[in-house]
């Protein structure tokens, strides 16, 4: 007769979650650089708006989310933060579509980095934004060939994640965890509405397929593993993780999309992402949902 399982030691659960993290950070990279292929048919925006409905069917049928009973605490909890997926989807997706995959998810991750920043309180903390404003210059390549455009738009993508991880804890506190990201997925997919449903009709067979495999494992796969990443390892643990997002899409961009990554582009993301990684471990409270997202998890 076996013995009860208990749970396993601390460690062994932490590295458990950190594994679910890495394949988390793969699927989403590898879903945007999949989905980008189809940008110069239908434009960012419109793949981002349809990849968020194709997450919210599926979540909504995996979940099954109620929409009666909550508070208006709760409801609005779960509108800012489809609002900021919203926000978050589309920025990256114009990112991606001007700059290569690694550094328009450099840029990303300057948002819970900000976040992680902004909650520490120990003075030696200031060097680290220094740290990643450095690297930020170098992504950017002043008096290179920049696409500043691409630029603003990961900056705002940034913004909108670190929007995203404030409003994604309300949510995770007041909501059966998977129940208010489903629920937050399905109002983000209504707010995109004006993007995709234009597009729609000139989606061809295989295009719908890309998308689906997009919003399947970008949104709804990566999403799960990240709360259960969370529920082994910690949210503080996680979000350090998630640094590995911006070294992921570079690899992806270099080996899927051939894109070239010169050297300033590849020091300023390890100034970015060490900066980051350092900063959201040393911060004394980290305020990131118990369902973060990497590079949000977009």
């Amino acid at each position: 007769m076996k013995k009860p399982t208990t749970p396993g030691p601390v460690r062994t659960r932490a590295s458990l979650g950190a594994g679910l993290v890495l394949v988390s950070c793969l699927s989403v990279q590898a879903s945007a650089a999949l989905a980008s292929t189809l940008f110069d048919r239908l434009g960012a925006p419109a793949v981002a708006g349809l990849r968020q409905l194709c997450a919210a069917f599926v979540l909504m049928a995996l979940v099954r989310p109620g929409v009666r009973g909550h508070t208006r605490r709760e409801w609005a909890g779960m509108l800012a933060y489809g609002a900021a997926m919203a926000v978050m989807n589309v920025a990256y997706y114009c990112a991606v579509g001007r700059l290569p995959l690694g550094v328009a998810a450099t840029l990303l991750f300057l948002g819970p980095f900000v976040v992680a920043v902004a909650s520490a309180r120990a003075w030696r903390e200031a060097l680290f934004p220094a740290i990643g404003l450095a690297g930020v210059v170098l992504v950017t390549e002043p008096g290179g060939a920049v696409e500043w455009a691409g630029i603003a738009f990961g900056l705002l993508s940034a913004l909108a994640l670190a929007c995203y991880t404030v409003f994604a804890q309300r949510v995770g506190r007041t909501s059966s965890g998977l129940e208010g990201l489903a629920v937050s997925v399905g109002i983000s997919a209504l707010l995109l509405l004006p993007f995709s449903v234009p597009a729609a009709p000139s989606v061809d067979g295989s295009g719908w397929g890309l998308v689906a495999v997009s919003g399947t494992v970008g949104v709804a796969l990566a999403f799960t593993l990240d709360f259960q990443a969370v529920k082994m390892a910690g949210a503080k643990v996680v979000a350090t993780l998630f640094s590995l997002d911006p070294v992921m899409g570079a690899l992806i961009g270099a080996l899927a999309l051939a894109e070239a990554l010169s050297a300033p582009v590849v020091v300023g993301m390890g100034l970015i992402v060490s900066a980051g990684a350092v900063a959201t471990w040393r911060a004394e409270s980290l305020p990131v949902s118990p369902m973060p997202t990497s590079a949000d998890r977009l």
